[in-house]
């Protein structure tokens, strides 16, 4: 018989689960990683120098897309992939980076998927399916991690160097700064941890004597605070 067990705990760390998931998939997607020093796209070149028609604004460089705006365009900025294959991604550090994400949020978003069915199946292969959980957050965690130690050594990079100006090197940003992608995957990372370690809290909370008392007297819908 399926018993559908609902706790404080357990419900607390399936939304975690699943908000650490869509933060970082939506934070490796942005272009918002890195925003670039203030120009402007109608700049014109003459003798004393350059004057610009439009207004000024910062160009934003994503692991591997781009926003900015083109002097033919009306339209604002124009965001989309600057690189077409892997290969053309800005660096070898960018490259390794972008596998160690991507190789986290995978985990993330199967952590997630699990979560919504924890109500239902509290075990796995005769595993606590919220241990087995924990364990796999923790992984993606450490993957997040790398991934993120890697993205800075890629600002030395002719097309960060394009963004950031000259001075950009590995772990010098240059001109830019950091845009809300980055500190929301550096947020994610941490909150990831922390799912790993309250799976534990919701593991307990779903086993627990209340838990079982409620089982023994044959119901199938147990919600506890």
């Amino acid at each position: 018989m399926c018993h559908v067990i609902v706790t404080c705990r357990s419900m607390l760390w399936t939304l975690l689960s699943i908000v650490v998931a869509f933060g970082e998939l939506i934070a490796f997607m942005s272009t918002d990683w890195l925003v670039g020093f203030p120009r402007t796209p109608d700049a014109v070149f003459g003798p004393h120098g350059a004057t610009a028609a439009g207004e000024a604004y910062r160009p934003t460089l994503g692991i591997y897309g781009r926003c900015l705006k083109l002097p033919h365009l009306q339209r604002g900025v124009l965001c989309g992939p600057y690189a077409v294959h892997f290969g053309e991604i800005a660096s070898g550090f960018w490259q390794a980076a972008s596998i160690f994400l991507a190789a986290g949020i995978l985990l993330l978003c199967a952590v997630a998927f699990i979560s919504v069915f924890t109500m239902c199946f509290q075990s796995i292969m005769k595993k606590s399916i919220f241990n087995v959980c924990g364990l796999l957050q923790a992984i993606a965690g450490l993957f997040l991690i790398l991934g993120l130690m890697l993205y800075p050594a890629g600002w030395g990079s002719d097309k960060v160097q394009l963004y950031c100006g000259q001075d950009a090197a590995p772990y010098q940003a240059g001109l830019c700064t950091m845009g809300w992608a980055f500190y929301t995957a550096m947020g994610g990372t941490v909150l990831t941890f922390i799912c790993a370690v309250f799976s534990a809290q919701a593991e307990i909370a779903t086993s627990s004597d209340k838990v079982q008392e409620e089982i023994e007297e044959g119901k199938s819908l147990i919600c506890l605070l």
